[in-house]
């Protein structure tokens, strides 16, 4: 809820948190990179930067929203890498948070939340384009209510 000093970087910061997708991706998303699927629902097919990955990734109506006004070109336009130190700070620290937080952070924010609302680790490692679903499970590790959960799960009573 916090106003940020640059409209582009929360966008982009609320649809990473959404979508998982790395700034590299982010950065270079283009609206041509959107689609409609069979299901009425949109797309974005991607060829991740890191990983070099090709995924066609579901995103959610309220995802896309976060992406303005669909036009041509890059989809954040104005958004730099450089905006993710400083200015990001800046408004984190605004919106009263003092732990350290990156851009990077809203990519394991999206993991832990899927993985604690009950999105099996495949379909997380999938959506993450991870190419290995062991990379995933670092994150299932942090969903300690999950365990307790599944420890109460079992009773002789």
């Amino acid at each position: 809820a916090t106003p940020c000093k640059i409209p582009v970087l929360k966008q982009a910061s609320l649809f990473a948190c959404m979508t998982g997708l790395r700034i590299s991706d982010i950065l270079k998303l283009d609206w041509r990179d959107f689609e409609v699927g069979p299901d009425q629902g949109y797309y974005i097919r991607i060829c991740t930067e890191k990983t070099e990955t090709e995924a066609t990734l579901p995103i959610s109506q309220e995802a896309l929203e976060l992406c303005g006004e669909w036009g041509t070109g890059k989809v954040f336009k104005g958004l730099t890498r450089s905006m993710t130190h400083h200015p990001l700070k800046q408004w984190i620290a605004e919106a009263g948070i003092r732990k350290r937080i990156t851009f990077h952070c809203f990519r394991h924010s999206y993991a832990v939340i899927q993985i604690s609302l009950g999105t099996d680790i495949y379909t997380v490692s999938k959506m993450l384009t991870h190419k290995n679903v062991t990379t995933t499970q670092i994150y299932a590790d942090l969903v300690n209510s999950k365990k307790r959960e599944t420890a109460n799960k079992i009773s002789l009573k």
